[in-house]
């Protein structure tokens, strides 16, 4: 419920300002109103992606799912390859590469609170990627980062 009223807020907030154009100059001209128009265009990409969902736990469930949870477990041995899900790699690799209990959870809560701090960093008008060329070299700096702690 918190993604889907956050995604409602955001698409409040989005259809009352509009979206920015990386030049910076105002566009009014080409506007259409949101509602019938993008709310017909949301309301049938939910439909179908709900009805893409429904069709795959109906049809076969264990699609997606891990192999290893159909190997029966046996209590006396514990599993070598013991890894979390993909999307938590991220904090278990900054977990095990930091010796120290204590530093290793400040490091994984310093890496998640930047990205709540990252906003408030710059606040003049932002125009577009290809205005910030150093913006760029971070960024797939970061996603390089992001797949070899994922790896």
């Amino acid at each position: 419920f918190i993604v889907l009223a956050m995604t409602m807020i955001h698409l409040l907030f989005l259809h009352q300002t509009g979206s920015n154009n990386p030049i910076g100059l105002n566009s009014n001209i080409d506007k259409i109103p949101f509602h019938p128009y993008f709310t017909f265009k949301d309301i049938v990409g939910f439909i179908i992606m709900l009805m893409a969902l429904i069709l795959l736990t109906l049809i076969n469930p264990y699609l997606l799912g891990d192999p290893d949870n159909f190997i029966p477990a046996n209590p006396l041995v514990t599993p070598v390859h013991i890894q979390p899900e993909w999307y938590f790699l991220f904090a278990y690799a900054i977990l095990r590469s930091i010796p120290n209990k204590l530093g290793g959870v400040i490091a994984l809560v310093l890496s998640i609170a930047i990205l709540a701090i990252l906003p408030f960093y710059h606040l003049s008008k932002f125009r577009g990627i290809q205005f910030y060329p150093i913006n760029q070299i971070l960024f797939w700096y970061m996603v390089m980062i992001v797949i070899l702690l994922t790896w």
